[in-house]
């Protein structure tokens, strides 16, 4: 057997064995405390690169989904002031209707054109009151409103709007129109029965667009979801499979450390052929 001074190769070999297991520990420490396999490029440059354009995916995706909730709280105002204005229109139905009768008197006409007149206000204060987060489709401002739909922003969802306002392209008699005799009430009949016909047909293509808009809003969600796990499946850490590494490389550890210690005990057997 020879055994030098000044070189101890055993001990040598026993500190790079140990310093391996360390750097091995410090890994599987970090995919434990992480809970990711790959945490940066370094891990694995190919996977961390495909995990990160997915991360940027679902962060658009989020973008997304705030434009679509957006589009539904519109929509759902909107849906809801339309259902108003149409169950005025046919509030205002009845009193045109009695004021189309000539056997009733003046004090019973101008009362009915007073309640005919407070519909009308109503009406214009229902459509322009229809705002969420500045947004009114109903008050004949809008031309209608664009909504993100895809993570790449190339593509949009329109919300169209519906002009509910008095005189407008739904309700087609005038903010001046009166009852105060049975050939103004009929004349404003005959609009009255146009205007309820396109305000219920407005009211169905705005209940589908919102149908349209919360079907694509749940799509949204869903792909959020799957990207996530593809995600998952990319980088996570095995967490069975590393707890039970963590253990190997805890024992290899102290052994590493024991080797060492007896290699560097090896040169202290000199001392002795000195004695």
């Amino acid at each position: 057997m020879s055994i030098g001074v000044n070189n101890n190769q055993a001990a040598l070999i026993a500190l790079q064995n140990l310093n391996r297991t360390q750097d091995e520990l410090t890994g599987a420490q970090k995919r434990i405390s992480t809970g990711l396999a790959v945490n940066d490029a370094k891990d694995n440059a190919s996977v961390w690169s495909m995990a990160q354009k997915q991360r940027g995916d679902i962060g658009a995706l989020s973008a997304v989904k705030m434009s679509l909730d957006r589009a539904s709280s519109i929509g759902n105002v909107s849906m809801i002031a339309g259902t108003s204005i149409s169950d005025l229109l046919v509030q205002m139905k009845e009193k045109v209707t009695a004021a189309m009768d000539t056997s009733i008197d003046t004090v019973s006409r101008t009362a009915l054109n007073n309640d005919f007149r407070a519909l009308l206000k109503q009406i214009k204060s229902t459509a322009d009151n229809a705002t969420f987060d500045g947004a009114n489709i109903l008050d004949g401002n809008a031309t209608g409103i664009a909504f993100l739909s895809n993570a790449g922003a190339t593509s949009t969802i329109t919300l169209a709007a519906q002009n509910m306002t008095v005189g407008g392209a739904n309700i087609t008699f005038s903010s001046g129109s009166t009852i105060l005799t049975a050939t103004l009430a009929s004349a404003v009949m005959t609009k009255l029965a146009t205007s309820l016909i396109n305000v219920n047909s407005s009211m169905g293509s705005m209940g589908a667009q919102v149908r349209q808009i919360e079907a694509h809003n749940v799509f949204v969600s869903k792909l959020s979801d799957a990207l996530e796990t593809g995600i998952s499946r990319l980088v996570d850490a095995d967490m069975a499979k590393e707890s039970a590494r963590l253990q190997a490389l805890n024992v290899k550890q102290q052994l590493g450390a024991q080797s060492l210690s007896i290699a560097n005990q090896a040169p202290q057997i000199v001392l002795k052929l000195f004695q």
